[in-house]
């Protein structure tokens, strides 16, 4: 069994700093690792010690593996912890740091490869009587061949690549007269986005949404599953909102889920914190999706309702010690959710914003939590993924906690970009959302940019114009950095002032 003393976080912002706090209560000094874009970050300031990797585009930085491990060479570290995204699911960095006498907090080489693939996944899962969405179990590419099982499985159908994930290389297709040009497009785009064209065919659930189960497991054999989150309220198929558990599992449905979860982790010997995504339809019917071989972004809500810190447990089974409770365990305590805090204009379509952070105050209070990279005076780098927080809030009930969230949110003071927040208010007062009644296809269905204006008063309009008014006077000539406070939108940040 081996003893973590030291810790690299191969990553950045909040779920690095995240990390950092979990190992500093083992008692485990961290090393941070950062871009030049990154150097007055606080995950750079909060660890031990800190190493420059390069400029701030990635591929010149966070994604340098072998730089990496050179570091943790160089100042005698014990393991790394890749976080999500970046190298956390790239099979190949795994073996590397293995091979190099390191310890890689997360599952194995093998399991990150077979569920890296969609298809290599759903072959893998077939053997442990998992529900799957009809469709293609190999890649396609012949158009005649892959119109007659379109056929076979009706329409609508969706091509999805066989690589990756984020919406990228996926159409729906409504009737074959669209197929043949909606394929090209699929397989140019996964081409494009991940090197590799491979393309398959699901039949298209109508009206789905998006559930997964978040389970671990050690080195032992013991695999258990943490409930489930509902992650339905996306833009751009990514996620915005997610809570635990879910407004509509039943707990035979809870347990039927997490027992395939279980068995999908079994597939591939997993090991590890990981994610089971299923979809689910109108009639609550669940399919496999796909696995996520990491910490999840929503991992904070599962913890809420558990009680169990995910990176501390990640950090055991990487030592190789046993589960220390069992599924009879684990039980719900109350309801959480989780707020994505996205530096973009949902009055624009989402389009990200950068700027300086010139207001920047947290809400505070019982049951919430702020897991964030950012200070007051920071910019906001344009090499990365345009995430500044996620707030999240624990009650007794749904209802208790959508109402803790209205006030955080109204409590969260940032001025200088505009940000999801507005959106995420809009969306959490919808009588869809308190009902439980939606579906992936929310914000098409629901959200018009409009909305988030109409709840202005005379008054407050009035007091919008005589605000801007004075910060455009105030700020008259000032720069920040290469961007003029002047050039971001205004109208936001005195906006989020009146609420």
């Amino acid at each position: 069994m081996a003893k973590i003393n030291k810790l690299l976080i191969a990553n950045r912002g909040e779920i690095a700093l995240r990390i950092m706090r979990s190992a500093k209560e083992l008692g485990i000094s961290t090393v941070a690792v950062y871009s030049e874009a990154d150097r007055l970050s606080p995950h750079v300031k909060f660890a031990d010690e800190a190493v420059c990797l390069g400029p701030p585009p990635s591929n010149q930085s966070y994604l340098l593996g072998d730089k990496i491990i050179k570091v943790c060479k160089d100042l005698n570290v014990d393991a790394i912890h890749p976080g999500y995204g970046f190298l956390s699911e790239n099979a190949d960095f795994s073996k590397k740091v293995t091979d190099a006498g390191l310890i890689f907090v997360g599952p194995s080489p093998h399991a990150i490869e077979v569920m890296g693939s969609k298809l290599a996944a759903k072959q893998a899962v077939s053997q442990y009587d998992i529900p799957l969405v009809p469709g293609t179990e190999e890649a396609i590419s012949d158009i005649d061949a892959a119109k007659k099982k379109a056929e076979e499985i009706g329409y609508p159908i969706l091509i999805k690549a066989s690589a990756g994930g984020g919406g990228k290389g996926m159409r729906i297709v409504e009737s074959e007269a669209e197929f043949e040009e909606q394929m090209q497009r699929a397989v140019s785009e996964a081409q494009s986005a991940f090197g590799d064209g491979a393309v398959f065919i699901e039949k298209f659930i109508t009206s789905p949404r998006h559930i997964e189960i978040q389970i671990l497991g050690d080195q032992h054999g013991n695999t258990v599953y943490l409930f489930e989150r509902e992650c339905s309220i996306q833009r751009r198929h990514q996620k915005v909102i997610e809570e635990a558990p879910s407004a509509v599992v039943s707990p035979e449905m809870r347990k039927a889920m997490g027992e395939a979860a279980v068995g999908v982790a079994k597939a591939c010997d997993y090991y590890g914190a990981g994610t089971v995504e299923f979809i689910v339809d109108g009639k609550l019917n669940f399919y496999f999706l796909e696995m996520n071989t990491r910490l999840q972004v929503e991992h904070p809500v599962t913890e809420m309702i558990t009680g169990k810190d995910l990176v501390k447990e990640q950090i055991w089974v990487a030592e190789g010690k046993a589960l220390s409770f069992s599924q009879d365990d684990l039980k719900i305590n109350g309801h959480s959710l989780e707020v994505r805090v996205y530096a973009e204009d949902p009055r624009t379509n989402f389009l990200p914003d950068i700027g300086r952070l010139i207001t920047y105050r947290r809400p505070q209070g019982p049951g919430i939590r702020v897991d964030d990279g950012f200070e007051e005076g920071m910019d906001i780098p344009i090499y990365y993924d345009p995430m500044i927080a996620k707030l999240i809030t624990h009650a007794e009930s749904r209802e208790d906690a959508i109402n803790r969230m209205l006030r955080a949110i109204d409590d969260y003071e940032i001025t200088g970009i505009q940000t999801t927040l507005d959106f995420c208010r809009f969306a959490l007062k919808h009588k869809a959302f308190t009902s439980g009644n939606f579906d992936t296809k929310f914000v098409e269905k629901y959200f018009k940019p409009e909305v988030l204006d109409q709840s202005l008063s005379e008054e407050e309009e009035s007091l919008l114009a005589v605000l801007a008014v004075e910060f455009f006077h105030s700020q008259k000539g000032k720069k920040t950095g290469s961007v003029s406070t002047a050039t971001a939108s205004t109208s936001g940040a005195w906006r989020n002032r009146l609420k």
